[in-house]
């Protein structure tokens, strides 16, 4: 049987993928340590799709953004979900249509996003608190790992001064920095340095996740 892998970057990935289970992997971390950068990477590296998660966004979010007004849990709720729902919906479409030829055996997507709260990656692997009534079953067979990229306040600012044409403003940083709550002992997290190249960044995850991934 062929193992759908769903990818949700966040860096310190130690466990292993569930034969039986399809999986989702998204690049987590505040705006400016290159979530997007690496998850297209990452995707390319495996041969499998890529979203970006501020793609998803809903336009009041992005307009609160664009003025520099931090988001609040209620604006972040139903984006979160409907990443959640957008990674799930493109992996059983897979599984319905069959793998493409370069894929292989792998069925999945790389997703990037924030993540910035241990609520929010909740909300991510399928559990959010605030749903009510039987879960979906296409649900439980999704698993989720994070790869979670690390950075230092003084180069993330740089970058994001540096920064043209994205909604989220530098000013912004301090607000994520302050909401951010670290993985570290969460399960299926991997870290990666911000500072590191793309290509390292890659060559890390990739010899850190399953071998059925590769």
């Amino acid at each position: 049987m062929d193992k759908p892998i769903f990818i949700v970057v966040m860096v310190s990935l130690s466990a292993r993928l569930v034969s039986h289970r399809r999986a989702q992997v998204l690049a987590q971390g505040v705006s400016g340590t290159g979530k997007s950068t690496l998850g297209a990477a990452l995707a390319e590296a495996l041969c499998l799709p890529f979203v970006d998660g501020d793609d998803l966004h809903p336009p009041p979010n992005i307009a609160k953004m664009s003025r520099g007004i931090p988001l609040t849990d209620n604006d972040r709720h139903p984006w979160l979900d409907s990443i959640r729902k957008t990674a799930v919906g493109r992996i059983h479409a897979t599984v319905e249509s069959g793998p493409l030829p370069d894929q292989g055996h792998r069925t999945g997507i790389i997703v990037a996003c924030s993540a910035l709260k241990k609520a929010y990656r909740e909300i991510l692997r399928g559990r959010d608190p605030c749903s009510s009534g039987p879960v979906d079953p296409a649900e439980l067979a999704v698993s989720t790992y994070f790869v979670f990229l690390k950075g230092n306040k003084d180069p993330l600012m740089e970058r994001m001064q540096q920064r043209t044409g994205h909604f989220m403003k530098a000013q912004m940083l301090e607000s994520q920095l302050a909401t951010l709550e670290c993985p570290d002992g969460e399960p299926g997290i991997v870290t990666v340095p911000m500072g590191w190249s793309t290509e390292e960044q890659v060559q890390y995850i990739t010899r850190n996740l399953d071998v059925d991934v590769m």
